[in-house]
């Protein structure tokens, strides 16, 4: 008897999710609350599991295809792993020469292009490897993008030990080569909204500079006891969320929105913080970070960053916010213009730290300095106000006493 997988409630106001990756193929044995699929909503992606053990069925939809809550997936036969083992071992002995391919199939069905994850495929194109020679990590054995990225990094010595080996693969590309992959409902989703933010806002980037000093002494001098008293490391984006909530309580206009003709103040600060998934970045929201501590913010951040990478985060995790910090910086921005997070009306950019000349006290002395970039609703938040607000962040990074003393 089978058993119909169906797409599960995946959050208030979501009604459909587009399938992204099929995790089990028909055939292969699945337990009870394994992940068979992974569909992609308007900002996560969300494993399904299965509801009872036995072996995958047929997939009743694609990878791409729209589905709505409670359409049906896929179906699970009963049985198990097991009862399909034998059956496949007895035809290579019979017929070694015909089945061969077939009994092949479902053992390369996991690095096949097909199976590939939208981003794991583009980076195997972008390196130019054979997913077949990649061992994969991930779920299952899949392939993951650091699999990828390991491969490529042992790919050079590789073609040294075989350069004729590498002259006939390349001969046949000759000409020039395009690829069309389907933009994930994630990505369709940022693109829309940005563009919207873009449309309707009247968007105005100011910037400033700041002398990480120190802050880069006080993370040396307490980051062992730091992480060994709250369990976590201690990074930058701890002060500067932190500074953030004291700028936003001075200045409240940058932590407000605009609702048809009126401005809604918040007096609490819901920071939406941008971390790194393997489909993308996304935005989880730090709620009434006015009331953390710097261990309190970093914990936060440090489990949104783990979950992110495992697929976990929650609908209403990514949900509000009344202001937004993106840290181009840790992928080597030096400069940016970020685009607002509708309905907020403000988001501040961090970007990398460099060694530059300065004055201090009319001396040229080196100082590790890093760009911020705060865009604005130019609709609700003056420059004066916008210029205030990057003044007081970077009077409490460069005097972080200013952040225990609330000044």
């Amino acid at each position: 008897m089978a058993t119909e997988v169906t797409v599960p409630v995946l959050g208030e106001s979501i009604t459909e999710a587009t399938v992204g990756e099929w995790l089990k193929q028909p055939g292969d044995p699945v337990k009870a609350d394994e992940p068979i699929a992974s569909l992609e909503t308007d900002k996560v992606s969300v494993e399904v599991p299965s509801p009872v053990a036995g072996v995958m069925g047929q997939h009743a939809v694609q990878v791409g295809d729209t589905v709505q809550v409670g359409a049906m997936l896929a179906t699970i036969e009963a049985g198990g792993g097991a009862a399909a083992a034998p059956a496949a071992a007895p035809a290579p002995a019979v017929t070694p020469a015909a089945p061969a391919p077939a009994a092949a199939a479902p053992e390369a069905s996991s690095d096949s292009p097909a199976a590939l994850s939208p981003s794991v495929r583009r980076a195997v194109l972008e390196y130019g490897l054979d997913p077949a020679s990649i061992t994969g990590t991930g779920k299952d054995g899949r392939i993951t993008k650091e699999d990828v990225a390991a491969a490529a990094a042992a790919k050079p010595a590789a073609t040294a030990q075989a350069p004729a080996a590498a002259a006939p693969a390349a001969a046949p590309a000759g000409g020039r080569k395009e690829e069309r992959v389907k933009m994930t409902r994630l990505r369709q989703t940022i693109a829309k909204r940005l563009k919207e933010a873009q449309n309707t806002a009247a968007m105005l980037t100011t910037f400033n500079d700041v002398d990480m000093t120190a802050v880069i002494e006080a993370r040396a001098k307490y980051k062992d006891l730091f992480e060994k008293k709250h369990g976590v490391r201690l990074g930058f984006m701890g002060f500067f969320v932190k500074a953030a909530t004291m700028a936003l309580k001075d200045i409240p206009s940058v932590n407000a929105s605009i609702e048809g003709d009126e401005i809604v103040y918040h007096d609490y600060a819901d920071i939406s913080v941008a971390v790194s998934a393997p489909n993308g970045l996304v935005v989880p929201v730090i709620r009434d970070a006015q009331d953390l501590s710097v261990a309190g913010i970093e914990k936060t951040i440090g489990d949104f960053g783990r979950r992110a990478k495992d697929g976990t985060l929650k609908m209403d995790e990514m949900k509000g916010g009344t202001f937004t910090i993106s840290n181009g910086g840790v992928f080597g921005s030096l400069m940016s213009t970020p685009i607002i997070n509708p309905p907020q009306s403000a988001v501040l950019g961090l970007h990398r730290i460099e060694d530059r000349p300065v004055v201090v006290n009319g001396q040229v002395v080196v100082r590790p300095m890093m760009y911020l970039a705060l865009s604005y609703d130019h609709r609700l938040i003056d420059g004066r106000e916008a210029v205030t607000f990057l003044v007081a962040l970077k009077n409490a990074i460069e005097d972080p006493t200013r952040i225990l003393i609330d000044l």
